[in-house]
């Protein structure tokens, strides 16, 4: 698709919530350059838990730096333990500088094939993208986050029980709300879009129709 200018879509949300696959779809429709940026912190965490002896500011930095978007698929990184390491490691002011620098080029100066960029995360909409042409807060409730994530990561771990997935879910949401640094919130611009009752098809198909009405499809 073809836009007069390029487009920003920023979404927030907590974990599980469905952002995830909701950015894909956006960023296929409308041909837009797609970061999943909570997968960078996971990256530098799993990076923290395979290899802590060569693990410093200085191995994160070049980590980032040479940077592939293939890095992020690792399945390794969905992992309960690598997002608890990750939501700790998120804290580090130093961290989150060489990220949130990352971030913003990709926000703001995606590849020239793109038609524009969609970031989703925590923050995003209120500190790496704050003029985006969409900001969306999408959320659910916890029972139906953690039975998502569940079946996500008992494909990984068969062992893994939902009462685990549910306490872990709990403490990762204290952590993104409550913490000093870029906490998770909903700021007055974004639109709420909550996915407890909705199926993936018909989430994509209502924020497609907020989308199409602004950009007059």
């Amino acid at each position: 698709m073809i836009f007069k200018k390029k487009i920003k879509i920023a979404i927030d949300s907590p974990a599980a919530a469905g952002a995830g696959t909701q950015a894909k779809l956006i960023s296929k429709y409308y041909n837009l350059f797609y970061l999943d940026t909570g997968k960078i912190y996971r990256l530098i965490a799993n990076m923290k838990i395979s290899n802590p002896k060569n693990y410093n500011l200085s191995s994160v930095k070049k980590k980032i730096k040479k940077l592939k978007m293939k890095d992020l698929q690792n399945k390794k990184l969905l992992s309960d333990e690598v997002g608890t390491i990750a939501s700790i490691v998120s804290k580090n002011i130093k961290i989150r500088k060489l990220v949130h620098d990352f971030q913003i080029k990709s926000a703001y100066s995606p590849p020239k094939k793109f038609a524009g960029s969609c970031l989703d995360g925590r923050d995003i909409t209120y500190k790496i993208i704050p003029d985006a042409d969409f900001k969306f807060f999408i959320t659910a409730s916890t029972k139906v986050r953690a039975l998502r994530r569940y079946k996500e990561l008992k494909r990984i771990n068969k062992k893994i029980s939902l009462n685990e997935v549910l306490k872990s879910i709990k403490k990762r949401d204290k952590s993104d709300y409550n913490r000093k640094i870029s906490p998770l919130k909903k700021t007055k611009d974004s639109i709420l879009i909550n996915t407890t009752n909705l199926t993936k098809r018909s989430c994509f198909l209502k924020i497609k129709q907020i989308m199409d009405k602004k950009l007059k499809f």
